[in-house]
This record gives structure tokens, C-alpha cells and sequence, in this order.
């Protein structure tokens, strides 16, 4: 659907700006979160919580990063104890991570930190702004959704 931008600012701004915007929440949330989990190993944690045990190139995959880079995320996690290796129940020649206690209990800590902060931050916004952030939600995960080129 083609509409109109005679009277929206140019789409060079608009990327700009929402990059910029993005970055930012992105940064406060993440301290909001304080750890010793970087945004990466945070990823992982969230993908194995949600989807199950994986393999290294499967996770690789789906993060969108080198197996050699997973395997390095995956050793600092396994140090932490946030993951554990389990051999693959029909391949003997691979290994499956899963999501540990103290890994699921990270993840659980960091997430409703970053809840508190952001509802703290939205109880001072009115009415009006609310419902314009809400309405912009099914934009944002429509980007987030899109196929990189």
C-alpha cells in the first residue's frame, strides 16, 4: 500500500532518527540490566529458553553470526554455568546446548529489571503518548520482522 508522503518528513531523516531512537532504548535497557552478560550471550539464553536445546551451527544460524563466533558466546555461558552440553539424541557426533537453572534465573532477573525500568519510565508519559507508542508497536515489529537485504 503506496500512500502520500507529501506531508511526512523524508525517509532519510525518518531512518536516521529511529535508528538513533532505537540505539538509545536499546542502551538504557540494557543497563537497566546490569550483569555480566553481554547483549550477545543475552540473545542466546533467550533463543534457548524459547526454542530448546541446540546445536552450535544451529544457534549460529539463527543468531545470524560465524559458529566460530557461537562457539566463543557459548564457552563464556558454559563458564557461567548458564548452559550445559547434552549429546544429540540421534547425531552421536553433535552436542546440544540447553538452557541451565542458573541461566534460566539470569534471564528471569534481567528481564524484570528491564520491565521495572521501563514501566517506571512510561508511568510518567500521559495518556496520549501511551497510546501513540502502543500504536506504533505493530510498525516496530513489522521492521523487526523484515528480511535483511
Amino acid at each position: 500500500m503506496t500512500r502520500s508522503r507529501e506531508s511526512t518528513p523524508p525517509l532519510e531523516s525518518v531512518v536516521s532518527e529511529l535508528t538513533l531512537a532505537v540505539g538509545q532504548l536499546l542502551r538504557r535497557l540494557r543497563s537497566a540490566s546490569p550483569g555480566d552478560l553481554n547483549l550477545s550471550q543475552s540473545s542466546v539464553l533467550a533463543r534457548l529458553e524459547r526454542d530448546g536445546p541446540m546445536t552450535t551451527a544451529d544457534l549460529a544460524r539463527a543468531e545470524s553470526i560465524k559458529p566460530q563466533s557461537m562457539k566463543t558466546i557459548l564457552a563464556g555461558l558454559e563458564e557461567e554455568a548458564c548452559v550445559e552440553r547434552e549429546p544429540h539424541p540421534t547425531d552421536g557426533r553433535q552436542i546440544l546446548f540447553s538452557i541451565t537453572r542458573k541461566g534460566l534465573a539470569e534471564r528471569k532477573r534481567r528481564t524484570a529489571a528491564k520491565r521495572e525500568w521501563l514501566l517506571a519510565q512510561l508511568e510518567q508519559f500521559d495518556a496520549q503518548e501511551v497510546a501513540t507508542l502502543s500504536a506504533a508497536i505493530p510498525l516496530i515489529k513489522r521492521l523487526g520482522d523484515s528480511t535483511p537485504p
